[in-house]
């Protein structure tokens, strides 16, 4: 794992685009996230290329807070822990490490990103607390013939700090 550079946001574009899964954005907004953003985000490779990424950072005017704006997994990788991995090392980012509290949201479906995220928290040793995030109609209608978006719940782990998450909490041997 590694905090990304310009060059992988066409390879994260393509990740999104082939997990049929993650709202696609452009490939202009990964390279911000590369860029402006490289600092509190991660990719994972294996050596057949990009096998992840989490894109996150540290909201304005909330600074105990790392906002996780958008996690994927290849398939070839999913089922394997990476993006657990890489939830354990944003939090260890020196740009991360000082945050309380983990947040992101994820809709009622997604059963496989809520329960890696109830995962982490219970490795942490710390609550997982959900809320109202944005209601399916701020997402505005959808086009002809696609399905609607769906509410999107708001997710809290923490309090965090170093000595909640220490490496056996955190599964490493």
């Amino acid at each position: 794992m590694r905090c990304p550079v310009v060059a992988d946001a066409a390879a994260i574009d393509s990740l999104v685009r082939e997990s049929g899964g993650l709202d696609a954005n452009s490939v202009y907004c990964y390279l911000l996230i590369c860029s402006d953003f490289a600092n509190t985000s991660l990719v994972a490779e294996d050596r057949d290329g990009l096998v992840g990424f989490v894109a996150a950072y540290r909201p304005p005017g909330r600074p105990a807070d790392l906002f996780v704006w958008q996690i994927g997994v290849a398939a070839r990788a999913r089922r394997q822990g990476v993006g657990r991995l890489m939830l354990n090392g944003l939090v260890d980012l020196p740009a991360c490490r000082d945050a309380r509290f983990l947040q992101a949201t994820v809709t009622p479906s997604n059963l496989a990103s809520r329960k890696m995220f109830e995962q982490c928290a219970k490795e942490w040793g710390v609550a997982l607390h959900v809320s109202h995030g944005f209601s399916a109609d701020l997402f505005g209608a959808a086009p002809h013939g696609q399905q609607s978006h769906e509410a999107e719940d708001r997710l809290s782990i923490g309090p965090l700090g170093q000595a909640e998450l220490t490496e056996t909490k955190r599964g490493q041997p």
